[in-house]
């Protein structure tokens, strides 16, 4: 370091002599360039910065996974994580207009690690259909990602415990129209305590989004109350309407 500073200074004073000799007697003071003046001219075939769309179906897609993963190690609920086979984040695509969110896994979903797989999600699977839609086209998922033992009604603090999950998910399907399937959904994805005989056929929101209260599918099944078919088909009728869709005749008509 000490040589090049020696180097430099005998070259300024080689050249100042040599400016003297000239006649020289002054240099004009140039400023620096400032940096907005400073131009800089990239070859043609260089390659811009990429912007990320955070909000594109690709990226929101990853992001699922991502929070599918926290929600398979998550251990919030001690007695939950205890016991479930696997937990069950929930299906279908983040550009699914419509979300089915239902109460929490069964036996049959905590085998498959899917939502509404058993009897009950045969029949949630006939309702899509005669909506003129398939499954693969809706987003369906639970209040609870975990089982509770002996398929009992989950308690608040699990209900608490995996609401972020909840939310997270619905912020990154963004859909349409939100569907409660039951009480249990309902009222916790709407922090009420109202009943959803009470709740069903009128609209409520969720951060901007409507929201669309009806009965559990297991509500339906023989032995139950299969007279609130026409309920919720009434229901169903009123969401298809809110996203602009014609309903379907019945079959044979």
């Amino acid at each position: 370091m000490c040589r090049m500073s020696e180097d430099l200074a005998r070259q300024i004073r080689i050249r100042l002599a040599g400016l003297e000799s000239a006649g020289v007697e002054w240099l004009p003071r140039v400023e620096p360039p400032r940096v907005d003046d400073v131009q800089v001219n990239l070859p043609p075939d260089a390659a811009s910065p990429v912007a990320i769309d955070r909000d594109s179906p690709a990226t929101r897609s990853r992001e699922l996974t991502v929070l599918a993963d926290r929600v398979r190690r998550c251990d919030r609920c001690p007695e939950l994580a205890s016991t479930r086979t696997q937990t069950v984040f929930g299906v279908g695509p983040v550009t699914a207009e419509i979300c089915f969110v239902g109460e929490a896994p069964g036996g049959d979903e905590d085998r498959q690690g899917e939502p509404f797989v058993g009897v009950a999600g045969q029949l949630l699977n006939k309702i899509i259909v005669a909506c003129g839609l398939r499954r693969e086209d809706v987003f369906i998922c639970n209040i609870l990602r975990c089982r509770p033992p002996g398929n009992r009604q989950p308690k608040p603090e699990e209900c608490e415990n995996c609401r972020e999950f909840l939310d997270q998910t619905i912020d990154l399907v963004q859909p349409k129209v939100i569907c409660c399937l039951g009480a249990v959904a309902a009222q916790n994805l709407l922090r009420t305590k109202v009943g959803i005989t009470k709740l069903r056929g009128k609209f409520y929101e969720y951060r901007d989004i409507p929201v669309l209260c009806t009965f559990h599918p297991a509500a339906l099944l023989e032995g139950r109350s299969p007279e609130k078919k026409k309920d919720v088909w009434g229901d169903m009728k009123m969401m298809l309407a809110k996203l602009g869709k014609p309903v379907p005749p019945p079959k044979g008509a």
